[in-house]
């Protein structure tokens, strides 16, 4: 009755983390924090990306965040990144205060900020949401150099993932709107997985900002690719940039996002 084979397969840590229980695992990922977003009646994100290496102020202290940068990471000072941030504060407050994310109706809450839970961006967005007293959702990632969530994301909203595909599929499945700051890796395959889903029709039609006009077409000669057949001039049309939070907020609003912040609605 000691042997690790009499144990209850529920019971067994040691069968649970092995090889063979690896698709269980995905679906117990998929069903935890769904359960929570269905008890805060989240039906609808705005999904916010961008760089954790961003702090506020553009400081170069780590320790001016409220989540650490990863091991060996450098922070990006200068007064852009103290922008970038401040603007994604700000569109996140303006968002959570026009989107719906503060009336739920019928139990349900619209438009709600939802990022990857760790510093930088993803901490002034889910700061900003916090500014205007609403929820905001954290979907962190386990990491060998150990993400630590922010401060601001709700904690009953606040998700550890193991697996990046689940954890880009929570991103993606309710983001009624995706706004993208200046990013590196990590943020550029965030925005072509939304983009491909748009491109190929497996998503519904999403508005997409890109924030910052100058650093996007530094980074991505989005010309080029037309140029040279890989896109059509009609996926150029998926997406718009922005200079401002107002900017980019009421980009999202002509592109058709839906504001619930009439209570009565």
């Amino acid at each position: 009755m000691e042997a690790m084979a009499y144990r209850l397969a529920a019971a067994d840590p040691a069968f649970l983390m092995g090889d063979s229980m690896r698709g269980v695992r995905f679906l117990l990922e998929y069903a935890k924090a769904e359960e929570g977003l269905r008890r805060w009646g989240v039906c609808s994100t705005i999904v916010v990306f961008g760089s954790a290496r961003i702090l506020p102020g553009g400081s170069p202290h780590p320790r001016d965040a409220s989540a650490p940068l990863p091991a060996g990471t450098r922070p990006r000072p200068g007064s852009s990144s103290a922008r970038w941030y401040e603007e994604a504060r700000r569109f996140a407050e303006i968002a959570s205060r026009e989107g719906g994310a503060l009336h739920p109706k019928d139990g349900k809450r619209h438009n709600v900020i939802a990022t990857g839970g760790g510093p930088g961006i993803m901490e002034a967005a889910n700061r900003g949401a916090c500014d205007a007293g609403a929820p905001s959702v954290g979907f962190n990632i386990r990491l060998p150099f150990e993400q630590e969530p922010n401060a601001y994301s709700t904690p009953d909203l606040t998700f550890l993932f193991h697996y990046f595909a689940m954890r880009k599929m929570h991103l993606a499945m309710r983001a009624s709107a995706l706004v993208v700051f200046p990013g590196g890796f990590g943020t550029l395959d965030e925005l072509f997985e939304i983009l491909t889903l748009r491109q190929t029709g497996k998503a519904p039609t999403v508005p997409i900002v890109l924030f910052d006009r100058d650093y996007w077409t530094r980074i991505i000669n989005f010309e080029a690719l037309l140029e040279e057949g890989m896109i059509e001039a009609d996926d150029l049309q998926l997406f718009e940039f922005a200079s401002s939070a107002e900017e980019a907020w009421d980009c999202l609003m002509k592109r058709g996002l839906t504001s619930f912040n009439n209570p009565d609605l």
